[in-house]
């Protein structure tokens, strides 16, 4: 059996909907033992999310043609998913840009002011008993 990881397309074998493997829990003290993996899927607008037994699931590979088939008629195509990114990424060049610029007059921390102390008592009495008369 291939490695499953978080974010690849699996089916029951026993048939049912194309879900996405969210999380593959393994074995405290070995990672290598698969205990269980979580997986969501839609039905109608409903989010659906239940732990399958890694042996119960096998990995799906779609053809670009079943792919296209099971997006929805309305979602974006593949140049618009990647003009929307570039967006994205250009936005967050801005704003690291414009956070590094910001820095030093953020990083700027006001330093507490120094207190003198005011003399004690026994100072002042020892002060006045040390100048000579």
């Amino acid at each position: 059996m291939t490695a499953i990881k978080s974010g690849d397309l699996v089916v029951l074998k026993s048939g049912g909907p194309t879900m996405t493997v969210d999380t593959v829990n393994t074995d405290i003290f070995d990672d290598n033992k698969i205990t269980g993996v979580l997986c969501v899927w839609f039905v109608g607008d409903k989010l659906q999310r239940v732990r399958f037994d890694h042996g119960a699931i096998e990995s799906v590979q779609l053809e670009s043609a079943q792919l296209e088939k099971a997006l929805p008629e309305d979602a974006p195509s593949q140049e618009a998913s990647v003009d929307y990114k570039a967006v994205l990424d250009e936005m967050v060049d801005a704003l690291n840009l414009a956070a590094e610029e910001a820095e030093p007059a953020c990083s700027a921390v006001p330093q507490k002011s120094k207190r003198t102390k005011a003399p004690k008592q026994n100072d002042v009495v020892r002060a006045s008993s040390v100048i000579p008369n």
